[in-house]
């Protein structure tokens, strides 16, 4: 077993870096200050196939205290990801089939290894219990709550309000998020303050099994690239799976007003440096320049610090001076024209036609250097050797050859 580190300031930083609120913060400060070893959870839902820097928030928590010495416990909500969790949502999520849960999680426990050690770890997938609960079970559990302290959530009730439908699938998925708790008997719950009601069931359900309430750890939500939440479903992340110059690429998108929250959340930089860099930034140091180091910051985590830094040559020489990168993607293809729509689809830079259209008329694509504006605009290969350069927006780039 790890030997456990009682060192204040790192149990300081541990509970101030990145969070917004710690349940019950003296009783989890006299623990850790006890040496006392502790069984710290995070369960994420594979929604979608990839975990982005929102969600990387209390991994690199949870590995905070795995480098405390800790017991953490990552687990795969295969289950309840099937049940679908509505925290954060104004309308019913739909249930995903098994197989879509399947095909997300394909590669979740690596990505997470990315950030955690994953030999140093528990991993369960919470199907093991949940999938074996019956009736008998479930009605104990649900004993435990009311109807009224459901429908008092925020989201719920501006739902039943507005007239809108609230499924009885939904009241069920805190109390399963609470019994992934009990079945590990964790000590500590990681999550994002849109999960309070859930974790806060999880405290609530422990004590009625004989074992002490867990104590709580809720990170802040970051915004994507559009300024909402990060979130899979509105297609603005920032992916652990991004290639190094796309990751780099849509750092250099964010809005000015979060990178120093990136810093302070999203990576493991000095604080004293990120402190430095917000009083350079007071004092009217260009935001581009703080942008670019969380850049290198970002990529050298999860690609390594000479990824980093091609991926910075790529965004000066692509998007600082105008020029063509070297190691775009190559599409072969048998056809002499064909018009820019289909191209832009068969390519994958664009999900349908409509999309495509879009892009265009909007002037975000460009051939071999030149805007196309027009819809019916065609691609011709006739007497290109060398191929055509079909550019969509900023960060993506590919070359069409015969």
């Amino acid at each position: 077993m790890a030997k456990i580190s009682t060192d204040k300031k790192k149990i300081a930083e541990l509970l101030d870096r990145g969070v917004a609120e710690v349940i019950v913060r003296e009783d989890l400060e006299k623990k850790l200050a006890s040496g006392e070893p502790l069984r710290v959870k995070l369960g994420i839902d594979p929604t979608s196939p990839n975990l982005h820097l929102g969600r990387s928030i209390p991994l690199l928590k949870l590995r905070d205290f795995q480098e405390l010495g800790h017991k953490i416990v990552f687990i795969v909500g295969d289950f309840t990801g099937i049940i679908g969790d509505t925290s954060d949502k104004d309308a019913e999520r739909p249930m995903l089939t098994e197989a879509a849960i399947a095909a997300n999680l394909e590669t979740y426990v690596a990505q997470a290894g990315k950030i955690i050690d994953l030999d140093a770890a528990e991993i369960h997938f919470n199907s093991t219990w949940l999938g074996k609960l019956g009736f008998k079970e479930i009605g104990e559990l649900a004993n435990v709550f009311s109807v009224a302290e459901f429908i008092a959530r925020e989201n719920i009730a501006k739902r039943l309000d507005g007239g809108r439908r609230v499924s009885l699938r939904e009241v069920l998925y805190p109390l399963m998020q609470g019994y992934d708790s009990v079945a590990i008997k964790a000590d500590v719950e990681l999550g994002g303050t849109d999960q309070r009601f859930n974790v806060l069931a999880g405290r609530t359900i422990l004590p009625h099994y004989g074992l002490a309430a867990q104590n709580i750890v809720l990170n802040p939500l970051i915004a994507g690239l559009d300024g909402r939440k990060m979130s899979s479903s509105w297609g603005n992340t920032i992916n652990l799976l991004d290639e190094p110059a796309d990751m780099y690429g849509k750092v250099m998108s964010l809005m000015d007003e979060l990178v120093l929250e990136y810093f302070m959340c999203a990576t493991r930089a000095g604080v004293g440096e990120i402190l430095e860099m917000r009083e350079s930034l007071a004092a009217g140091a260009n935001p581009r320049d703080v942008k670019m180091r969380l850049g290198r910051e970002l990529v050298a985590m999860y690609w390594g610090v000479d990824a980093a830094a091609a991926a910075e040559e790529h965004f000066r020489t692509v998007h600082q001076q105008g020029g063509v990168p070297e190691d775009m993607p190559e599409v072969k293809v048998s056809w002499m024209q064909a018009p820019l729509v289909d191209v832009l689809v068969e390519v994958g830079f664009c999900a349908s036609k409509g999309d495509a259209r879009r892009q265009i008329t909007e002037g975000g694509v460009k051939v071999d250097g030149v805007v196309v504006e027009d819809v019916g605009a065609m691609v011709e290969m006739d007497g290109r050797g060398d191929g055509v350069v079909v550019q969509k927006g900023k960060r993506w780039w590919v070359r069409i050859t015969l």
